[in-house]
């Protein structure tokens, strides 16, 4: 399975504010340079995970992001699914195109079956778990790159 571009960015974003330091807010544009990402990728990633209650984010003077509570205690299965949405890995429905096997095809279920077990190993893991050394320390040391 291969998740989007989105899903990676917003993974980077929720990762790196994971390990602020103390009352620390980082701006989207400190996040997507920090993390070497297009500013406009990332700030629809942040409406994003605002839009799903994991992102505080605060306008204006003093403002900045902040992960909420909830966005700490998420799984990295849930989030995921939450990001890619519920597709299947084939698209056996396709309107222009059906598949002609749909009726008879054991490859769907096995690949649904496939995708289930990609996210339940997901599951077992908290984003504030997936910062934990060594990746904690090396995404302190990501700063806006010179120039």
């Amino acid at each position: 399975m291969r998740l989007t571009a989105f899903t990676d960015i917003s993974l980077r974003i929720v990762m790196r504010l994971a390990v602020v330091r103390g009352d620390e807010l980082l701006t989207t544009r400190a996040v997507a340079d920090a993390l070497a990402v297009p500013y406009t990728h990332a700030a629809k990633a942040v409406a994003r995970l605002s839009e799903l209650g994991l992102v505080e984010a605060r306008r204006g003077r003093g403002g900045g992001l902040q992960l909420t509570a909830e966005g700490r205690g998420v799984t990295v299965g849930s989030l995921v699914r939450r990001l890619e949405g519920e597709h299947e890995v084939v698209g056996c429905e396709d309107a222009l195109m059906p598949c002609p096997l749909r009726a008879a095809c054991r490859l769907r279920g096995a690949l649904r079956q496939a995708q289930e077990a990609f996210y339940a190993s997901l599951d077992r893991l908290t984003v504030t778990e997936l910062v934990t050394e060594p990746t904690g320390p090396v995404l302190l040391t990501l700063t806006t790159p010179p120039g």
